[in-house]
């Protein structure tokens, strides 16, 4: 870009009239007049070093910074004491008092789900049409993506308790508390909205917006396939060794069925069932099928 003064004209000779239109000397930028065609700038794709730079972005944003802090979690647990006899605590309270933890869970989810918004505001600047429907987040097939999502579900729990069982009985880990908030009149609306908010951030961008952008950076359809579900067991590395595992299967179905139907929904929900049958049926059924322990 020129370092000239933006104001200045120079295809303006020395005795053009100072008061004339810019316009005339750049037929092309001048606006269409009536009946004549708009001119549209045409989009450009970005650049390689463009791609490297907004994927490390919204992943240092989001999914990314947790996997790191997960190591550093796993790390620090395994050094400290055997992982068999730890407990990872989630959705805990924020704040003693209750409508200021209300708030406090609230604007926990809401700013979770910002880096999405910038998934979709960054796919909404290149060629490609409506990025909902591009990772197939919308309504278009509500049945279909229900019926797949609610079979997902179904698949998926009976793995992951195995697994976690697995991982409990090998002491790699650590025993598993999915829900610590107080009885309040709020709290299992709040563990729906958690789970939800699982769903569609670890969905959209792990899956959705990774296998839109990788391809673009040269990787191939395994290659990507792995590293989404590699990405995907790291950021649960805090849980155990079994939680990466667990998850890192996971990461591989949910990216074989995104590769066939090219729809994020039934994921989202899958993801979002999931969650919320740890979250909130961990009060009724933890102690009977060993959540917890």
């Amino acid at each position: 870009m020129s370092s000239a003064d933006p104001g200045a004209h120079p295809s303006a000779g020395p005795g053009a009239d100072p008061g004339a239109d810019p316009g005339a000397n750049f037929p092309d930028a001048r606006a269409p007049g009536p009946g004549s065609p708009a001119r549209t700038v045409p989009s450009v794709p970005p650049s390689r070093r463009f791609l490297w730079a907004e994927v490390g972005l919204v992943l240092g944003l989001s999914l990314g910074q947790s996997a790191a802090y997960s190591v550093v979690s796993l790390l620090d647990k395994a050094t400290r004491a055997p992982l068999a006899g730890q407990t990872t605590t989630l959705n805990n309270s924020l704040n003693p008092r209750e409508y200021f933890d209300l708030a406090y869970q609230l604007l926990d989810i809401f700013f979770a789900l910002v880096p999405v918004v910038l998934v979709f505001f960054l796919l909404r600047q290149v060629p490609g049409g409506n990025p909902f429907r591009r990772l197939g987040l919308d309504a278009r097939r509500p049945w279909r993506d229900a019926g797949l999502g609610v079979g997902l579900f179904a698949a998926m729990g009976a793995g992951t308790l195995g697994v976690y069982a697995a991982g409990r009985a090998l002491g790699v880990t650590t025993a598993i508390v999915p829900a610590a908030l107080d009885p309040y009149w709020w709290t299992v609306p709040v563990l729906l909205l958690s789970a939800v908010r699982h769903g569609i951030l670890e969905e959209v961008i792990v899956v959705g917006y990774l296998f839109e952008r990788l391809p673009r950076l040269g990787w191939g359809t395994w290659q990507v396939l792995v590293a989404s579900a590699v990405l995907r067991g790291s950021y649960h590395l805090y849980q155990g060794v079994g939680p990466f595992l667990g998850n890192f299967a996971m990461g591989l179905v949910f990216g074989w069925v995104y590769l066939k139907t090219r729809r994020v929904m039934p994921l989202v929900i899958a993801h979002a069932l999931l969650d919320a049958a740890g979250f909130v049926g961990f009060a009724l059924f933890g102690p009977a099928i060993g959540l917890g322990t």
